[in-house]
Parts: C-alpha cells; structure tokens; sequence
C-alpha cells in the first residue's frame, strides 16, 4: 500500500487515455449548442467548425510538445510556470479552475432537467445534488474510477456520433430502409439562400457561438501524468485530434444541414440532431438523443471535475493554493482537491436555482473567455519553452510544432482576433462584449494577487526565486 501524501499514481490504463482523447474533444455543447450557430451561420457554420476545429488542433499540437517532453497533473499551468513566470503559472491555473467549477453547475442543471422529465417525482435540484455526489464519490475512490466512467461514458458517445453519422449519410444516398427523406439533399448546403446566407461575417459569428464546444481537448494533457507511459499517451492524443474533429464535429454538422435546410424550424426547436433523426421518421428520436445528451453531461462533470481537481493538485504543489490540496490519500486520491472544487461546484448550483439572471449570469460570463486565454497562454509558453528544449534537452522533442514559430505566431494573432471581434458582439446578456470585458476583469484581479504573492515571497526569501527561476530554466 503507497503511504497517503506520496502523490499521484499511474491508475490510468492505455484503454482509459484512448478513450479520454476521443470523447474528450465530444462536449455537450456539440449536441445542444449546434442549432443556434446553423441558425446563424446556415451551412457556412461548417467552415467556423473548420476554423475553431483547426485553432484547436495546432494548439494542441503546441501543448502536446511540451506534454510529450514533461508530462505533468498542471499540464499547461505548470509549462507556464516555467516558460512565463510564476506569475502565469498562478494566473493560468486558478482561471482553468474557475472556468471548470462554473462548468460543474451548468452541467449539474443540465443533467438534473432531463433526469427531472424522466422522473418528476424527484425535483431537480435533488437530482443535481444526486449526480454531484455519485460523481464526487467516483472520484475519491481513485483515477481508475474516475478513467472507469469516462471509458464507459465517452465510449457511448462517440458509438452515438457515429451511428447518427452513418444512419445519416445511408439516408442523404437514399439507401435507409424505411426512412423518410424528402427533405434531405446535397441541395440544402446551397438552395436556401446560399451557402452563407447571412454573408461572409457570420463566419465569425458562427466562431464565436461554437468556439467553446471544444473545451476539454486539452484533458488527456493533465490525464496522461497519472498514466503507465505519458509520453506515449500524450504523443497518441495529438496526433489523433485532427480526424477527431473532422469525424465528430465536422462529420456530424455536415449530416445536420444536409438532411434538412438550415432554416428549418425543426432544428431550434428540437435540437439540431433530434431534429435530424426526426426528419428520418425515426421513432423515439428525442428520447435517444436525450439519453446521449444526458451521457454527454455526465461525462463533462466527471471529467470537469477530475480536471479541476487536478489543476488544483498541481497549484499546491507549486506552493500556489493551499498545501492540503498537494496530499493524496493511499490511492493516490487528492482528497482536499476533489472536495475544494466540487463545493464551489454546489455553490454554483444554488446560485443557478436562486439567482440565475444576477450571481450566476456573472460567474458565467466572466469564466467564458478562459478558453482563449488558456490557448493563447499555451501559444506564448510553447515559443519559449521549444528554445529552452532545443538548448538543454533537443531528446525530449519528440512531438514537434509545425513550422515554428511562424504557425505559433499565428495562432497567438488568430485567438487575438477572436477574442477583439467578440468585443463587437453586444446582443443579450451574454454577449461576447460582455463575456470578453468580465472574463478580463476576473483575469486581471487574478494576475495582480499572483504579483501581490510574487511580491511577498521575495521580500521574504530575495534569494530563492532567483534561484528557483535559474534552476527551472535549467531543468525545463
């Protein structure tokens, strides 16, 4: 038996890591939040998939180069520390954990409202509570439950995806047998107004609407410290996220918009994918795709909260949050991290249900850009930290950047850009001004406590951090 406090162990299996990879890239957002981007972007909502879909896959190249060479529980976090500073480092990790902890108590309501029409006669705060705490539990036991329910739950979903991608291509081709498709055509990605109907700007109003559908690529980067062979679960997961996305998201999209017209009244008010089976004369479609969608929010919150309690983990480690979030129990378990994050979590979850318009609209906007401040963090910290490799350690390079730094760069400008043309969104009460300007707000509060922090520590030990920072750049 490992004595309590040794740190995390290797409790994940090669099975669990493939299949974090797969379903982690597969949010619920890809099932719920599709309809209002085709509504947006009609057919041309393709090509913002394919934009974000591409943001993402050179990003993750980036963060699997630096994974690869030092795998670690902080992942991004802790190649900021190095590459930035300790200030980025802090900055970085407590913004990922926010974003996640808010992630918690959206999933947990989403969950409970399907579960509440299934069984009214348990309200739906009580089957929040419910989830939470089978998931809470599932998480203390150890990383092999946690790797246990995510195999099971990303393995639905992605033999959903697919079956909904073959039955709907079977049907597009008019080979489904018994199926009713006089609506679905090649025709609808052009006959209704065009391909980009709106013009050419609802492109980026597309990005904007599914740009964080794609949070979570980043989660087998922080599982993998906690697998039999990091680097080569690292190395695994980047390269196979490009045909993950061009299958899961691209492929599905591209079956929704050509089994039905993008303008459809069917797709807003069913969903876009109930919407689509239902077009088929499917029997019992929205009841399947509930099953799917409630799968697709279990499988967030575990996951939100293993990654939140894992970033969490690392920051005590790095003398940034609380040292008890450092100690794991004899199964490798970080106790206090687990139970710190999913508390904020039921905090979240009440001020959902009680001030949903006021507490929790804020705590929602002012996490909603962390995203593109985590991605351009690891833009920044890669440009770095691949001279320091090159320099002190050129063997840990075994997954490389593409054309550094030039597609580095890049990609720094292009989330940049996103994030400036989400200041000229101002509609409803999360619009991407909104979300951009609080998101900022919260961030800089966060950097001014890191160099507070940073402040202090010196005054108390001048010495040290010269030295640590020296020994890091050395080590790094």
């Amino acid at each position: 038996m490992t004595p309590p406090g040794s740190g995390l162990q290797a409790g994940l299996k090669n099975r669990h890591l493939t299949m974090i990879a797969i379903g982690g890239v597969i949010g619920a957002g890809l099932f719920v939040g599709s309809s209002s981007g085709i509504a947006a972007a009609g057919p041309g909502i393709l090509l913002s998939y394919a934009l974000v879909g591409t943001l993402v896959v050179l990003v993750m190249r980036m963060l699997g180069e630096m994974s690869a060479a030092n795998p670690a529980s902080g992942s991004f976090s802790e190649h900021a520390d190095r590459a930035l500073g300790r200030w980025a480092g802090f900055s970085i990790g407590w913004l990922y954990w926010f974003f996640w902890v808010v992630v918690l108590a959206v999933e947990g309501t989403a969950g409970a409202k399907i579960l509440a029409g299934w069984v009214p006669a348990v309200p739906q705060w009580g089957w929040a509570l419910i989830v939470m705490l089978v998931l809470t539990a599932s998480n203390l036991v150890s990383v092999g439950s946690y790797g246990e329910f995510e195999f099971w739950f990303a393995g639905i979903k992605v033999v959903a995806i697919g079956a909904f991608i073959v039955v709907g291509l079977l049907a597009i081709f008019g080979v489904l047998p018994g199926a009713h498709t006089d609506k679905a055509s090649f025709s609808n990605l052009t006959s209704h107004g065009g391909f980009l109907p709106h013009g050419p700007g609802s492109i980026l109003t597309g990005v904007l609407l599914v740009v964080f559908s794609f949070m979570g690529s980043e989660i087998a980067t922080l599982a993998a410290g906690e697998s039999e062979d990091p680097q080569r679960a690292v190395t695994k997961a980047t390269n196979s996220i490009i045909w993950r996305i061009g299958v899961f998201y691209l492929g599905s999209i591209l079956v929704v918009v050509t089994l039905l017209p993008w303008n459809d009244a069917s797709l807003q008010k069913q969903g876009s994918y109930v919407a689509a089976l239902n077009s088929l004369g499917i029997a019992h479609a929205g009841q399947i795709m509930n099953v799917i969608v409630l799968t697709a929010v279990l499988s967030c919150l575990n996951s939100g909260l293993y990654t939140a309690s894992r970033m969490a983990f690392s920051l005590g480690q790095r003398g940034d949050a609380p040292k008890a979030f450092a100690r794991t129990t004899s199964r490798g378990v970080p106790m206090a991290a687990i139970l710190a994050s999913v508390v904020f979590g039921f905090v979240a979850v009440f001020f959902n249900y009680k001030f949903p318009d006021t507490i929790f609209l804020f705590l929602l906007n002012s996490s909603g850009a962390v995203a593109l401040f985590v991605w351009l963090a690891i833009c920044l910290s890669q440009l770095r930290m691949r001279r320091i490799m090159q320099r002190e350690a050129p063997e840990k390079l075994v997954v490389k950047m593409w054309l550094y730094p030039y597609l580095t760069w890049a990609t720094a400008a292009l989330i940049v850009f996103v994030l400036g043309y989400m200041l000229t969104d101002t509609q409803g009460a999360s619009s991407g001004r909104k979300t951009v300007l609080l998101s900022v707000g919260v961030a800089a509060v966060v950097v001014a406590v890191a160099f507070v922090k940073q402040a202090v520590q010196s005054r108390r030990t001048p010495a040290a951090p010269a030295a640590e920072a020296a020994e890091k750049v050395t080590t790094g």
